[in-house]
Parts: structure tokens; C-alpha cells; sequence
């Protein structure tokens, strides 16, 4: 299905970001991977403006086009306690500056049919404590697809992913971690993958602008104290 087509993801040495790259490589694409990690691609860091045009140029000069970008790379999660201002700004530029700028820096190297898929999380729309940082980039990154989809309408589509929780190491979990979810288990990488080539794929071709939150449906289920068997326990 994607034979002869490129692909970049960002964060693609590990856990989702490796399994879209996988995932992608078996349906016969070139994958490019940029990521602090060792990989077989770049290394770099992609905070640095520097090394986001760096990476871009090298994959211009081995491709000359992009088909696909998967802005997936990790940000820092701190929360109000204990992360500082330059942390902070350090997730932003991550989780939502970088995926800006790669897209500024492909978008006229878009081969017909591009398509552009964002990962955020479910927690772009509900929170634990003390994870600001990681929160308000998902958050910027949800709503800059939007707004992505918005200018390059008719060139490139643009959607994003929420996972929920997504168990990078493929643990099957049993009793309450998966009951409690009325899909009835825990997420796995490939979740994401498999929604990732379809955004990408002809059978896409009228969805842009969209978020889609792939979470075993946690977010969309009420839970009040000694409802439905659900208790909160609170420290005395």
C-alpha cells in the first residue's frame, strides 16, 4: 500500500513511534527517523532548530519529497511542583514547535496525496496532577492540527491521535487495569500504528482536521464515587 512512498516519525526509535515505523515499513515504505535515541536514520535533538533543518535537508537530499510525517516525538512531563521554566519551554518546543516547523520546512517537498498525522494523548482533554508540561503540549499539538489542516487544505491532510494508556512493552493486563476499560484491555502500540497508515492512506482521503482519541473509550466513561462499583479512597 505504500510502496515507494516516504515516511518521517519523529520519536521512531522506540516503543509507538517504533511500532509506526514497523508498521510502515512493512507495506514497503522508507522510513526517516529522527530521534535522541540511536537509530538507523539521525540522531538529534528536536528541540534544536538547527538540527530540525539539518534532518530536513538530509532527508530532501536522499528523497527529494515527503509522502507522510508523524510528528510523534515524546515531551518532557513534569507538573507545577517541580518543572522549571526552561523545562517548560523544552516540552513546547518538542511537542509542538518541532512538529510546526517540520511541517513548515516539508510542506512545499509534499508529494500529491500527503498526509500529516500529529500524536497527542487523551490527556488534551483531562489531566492527573503535576503533569503540566506533557499536558499543555498535547494539547498545543491537537490544536495545531487543526489549524495545519486549515492552511494546507487541498495539499496535505492533517489529522492527530490521542492514545489513552498504551503499554509500549505489549503487556496484556487482566482484573481491574482491564475491566475497567469498556474495551475491556489496555492499548498497545500497534493501536496506534494501524490508525496512523489509515490517516495516511487513500481510504483517508475525506477525513482532515480530525482528532481521533484511541483510548479503549476510558474518557468517555462517567465515574462517581460508589457508582457502578467505582470507589475513591481518600488519606485521611
Amino acid at each position: 500500500m505504500f510502496q515507494n512512498k516516504v515516511a518521517v516519525v519523529t520519536g521512531g526509535a522506540k516503543g509507538i513511534g517504533r511500532a509506526i515505523v514497523q508498521a510502515f515499513e512493512k507495506e514497503g515504505a522508507a522510513v526517516c527517523v529522527i530521534d535522541l535515541l540511536p537509530n538507523g536514520y539521525y540522531v538529534g535533538d528536536l528541540a534544536d532548530q538547527a538540527v530540525l533543518e539539518d534532518f530536513a535537508q538530509k532527508v530532501l537530499r536522499d528523497y527529494g519529497h515527503v509522502d507522510y510525517l508523524v510528528n510523534n516525538a515524546l515531551p518532557l512531563m513534569k507538573g507545577l511542583d517541580t518543572c522549571s521554566y526552561a523545562e517548560f519551554d523544552y516540552a513546547l518546543r518538542v511537542g509542538v514547535a518541532a512538529p510546526f516547523y517540520l511541517t513548515k520546512l516539508f510542506a512545499p517537498h509534499f508529494a500529491p496525496g500527503g498526509a500529516i498525522v500529529n500524536i497527542s494523548s487523551s490527556r488534551d482533554r483531562m489531566s492527573q496532577p503535576q503533569t503540566e508540561s506533557y499536558t499543555a503540549a498535547k494539547g498545543g499539538i491537537a490544536a495545531l492540527t487543526h489549524a495545519l489542516a486549515v492552511s494546507l487544505a487541498g495539499r496535505v491532510r492533517v489529522n492527530s491521535i490521542s492514545p489513552g494508556w498504551i503499554d509500549t512493552a505489549y503487556t496484556v493486563y487482566e482484573g481491574p487495569d482491564a475491566v475497567q476499560q469498556p474495551a475491556g484491555r489496555v492499548g498497545n502500540p500497534m493501536d496506534i500504528a494501524h490508525m496512523v497508515l489509515y490517516l495516511c492512506s487513500d481510504k483517508a482521503g475525506f477525513i482532515t482536521g480530525e482528532n481521533i482519541c484511541i483510548d479503549g473509550g476510558m474518557t468517555r466513561q462517567m465515574i462517581y464515587h460508589n457508582d457502578f462499583g467505582w470507589t475513591l479512597t481518600c488519606d485521611a
